[in-house]
């Protein structure tokens, strides 16, 4: 499982020219989902996100977590985080998870997000044409691969 996070002033998503999802100040996480990918990652990849100190503090140090920042979570599923580019010019998306295996991680991630962060976590819709407006704050903006714990 990818995760792209990026720290924002604010970001939102429109499906069908309707907003389905705005934040203020916290991340906005883009996530993909391989078919390797289990409910263990699910846990330890949302205890990362919510516990990442990304935020500047008093002293100007990126110092804060979204709890310190009373920061809210945007979550987007998206399967290209998983393309693989080696061959020709054409990425291959093999390692993306179809969506009888991504839609329940991706249904677990946005349970997880909220109970780790005690509020409810705004989403995309997965598999839609989804636009993604955002103010990157910084800009700051961190990956992190649930396959990559070592």
């Amino acid at each position: 499982m990818i995760a792209v996070i990026q720290r924002v002033s604010q970001a939102s998503v429109t499906i069908d020219n309707e907003v389905k999802g705005q934040i203020g100040t916290g991340f906005l996480v883009l996530l993909g989902i391989t078919h390797a990918d289990t409910r263990e990652d699910v846990e330890w990849l949302s205890r990362k996100i919510v516990g990442m100190r990304i935020f500047n503090d008093a002293d100007d140090k990126m110092n804060l977590d979204l709890a310190a920042v009373d920061g809210s979570i945007l979550l987007i599923s998206q399967f290209t985080l998983h393309a693989s580019t080696r061959k020709g010019n054409r990425p291959s998306f093999i390692e993306a998870a179809r969506p009888d295996v991504a839609i329940p991680l991706y249904e677990a991630m946005i349970a997880q997000l909220t109970a780790d962060l005690g509020k409810p976590v705004e989403t995309g819709q997965f598999g839609a044409d989804m636009k993604v407006s955002l103010l990157n704050d910084g800009p700051v903006t961190i990956i992190i691969d649930s396959q990559n714990r070592v």
